[in-house]
């Protein structure tokens, strides 16, 4: 049988700068069997479900259903749901909980709000284990079921705070991690891999390896914080911020600027700019360009210690033919392409890489 993630694999695809984007998740626990599109199709009311899908929509917030792992026999009679909100930005990451008895209770949240990482002291905070949520949905991927259960599996035994989620794209890398409160994704995750992240989250730093981003950001932005933290060998979650990130435009067309030059660059923990029109998913293969036309962006990454960088990446499509997902046809991948990172701010201790 063939995998996508099997061939992803194979054709040694980079992993940074291809994690799901959202500022803000929602997550609504919901028992029972998934389809494809599992807020429409599940025993969650399809219509709550595109009314969640509606309120959400440029919001910055994502939506996605979860569930214990284990056998999921096709019940209906789930008569509580617990309710996670997660807001990933550096520096005022949060997580707050409830347990409801109907999920139709989310649709009086004040999605605006929470996108821009404001609670107003909504529902209860949580203080418990770092969330660790596994892509389990094989109606969407088989690799998704195949990759994924069985690691859901093996960390709730371990004694990890661990819920099998609906879709955090990418299912070529199967299996795929995601880690709250950073919101931080990894991908071909193994067993000691994820617990190495669970690890880290709990002291406020991540895992390196197999990291794929951060959601907070676009996927431009998720691979320049990555190359920073690579040239550092910096692990704590909270020091890097993007503060700016401007699109280059092919024949010397002038940047195009997502903040003005004149306006001070934004602090530790600020809502960043975003970049016009990245590629903002995994959840297909983007469509590659290449030549002049190929996307480019430059994104200013900032430390807490008053360093910048300035870090090129570009979109690439010289990978090897490999399918975005199971059934898919073989497409180059579009991969985010770290071309320099330059140092912004004269310091003796600070590093600059090109190439």
């Amino acid at each position: 049988m063939s995998l996508c993630a099997t061939a992803s694999r194979e054709a040694d695809e980079p992993l940074a700068g291809t994690a799901a984007t959202a500022r803000t998740w929602l997550l609504v626990e919901q028992t029972g069997p998934w389809g494809a599109k599992a807020l429409t199709a599940s025993h969650l009311d399809p219509a709550l479900g595109r009314a969640l899908e509606a309120a959400a929509k440029g919001t910055g917030v994502r939506v996605a259903l979860i569930r214990r792992p284990g056998r999921h026999a096709d019940r209906h009679d789930a008569t509580r749901h617990r309710l996670f909100l997660a807001h990933t930005a550096p520096g005022r990451s949060w997580i707050r909980t409830t347990t409801v008895a109907d999920p139709q209770t989310a649709l009086g949240l004040d999605f605006a709000a929470l996108g821009a990482g404001d609670h107003g002291d909504l529902w209860e905070p949580y203080t418990g284990e770092p969330l660790v949520l596994v892509c389990t949905n094989g109606k969407r991927d088989r690799c998704c079921a195949l990759l994924g259960r069985p690691l859901a599996a093996d960390l709730a035994a371990a004694g990890t705070e661990v819920w099998e989620v609906t879709h955090i794209g990418g299912h070529r890398f199967a299996p795929t991690l995601f880690v709250l409160p950073y919101g931080y994704a990894y991908g071909r995750t193994s067993l000691s891999l994820a617990a190495d992240a669970v690890v880290a989250a709990r002291s406020g730093r991540i895992a390196l390896d197999h990291c794929r981003g951060r959601s907070t950001w676009d996927r431009p932005a998720q691979a320049a914080d990555l190359a920073v933290r690579e040239l550092l060998g910096e692990d704590r979650a909270d020091v890097l911020d993007v503060v700016r990130t401007d699109r280059l435009l092919p024949q010397s067309s002038p940047p195009q600027a997502s903040a003005r030059p004149q306006d001070p660059a934004p602090s530790l923990g600020s809502p960043p700019p975003q970049a016009p029109e990245p590629p903002h998913d995994t959840t297909s293969r983007d469509t590659a360009v290449t030549g002049e036309e190929a996307p480019a962006w430059t994104v200013t990454v900032a430390h807490s210690d008053g360093r910048a960088w300035r870090v090129t990446v570009e979109q690439r499509a010289d990978g090897a033919p490999a399918p975005a997902s199971c059934g898919a046809p073989l497409a180059p991948p579009a991969r985010m392409a770290v071309t320099a990172v330059t140092a912004v701010t004269a310091t003796a201790d600070s590093p600059a890489l090109s190439g």
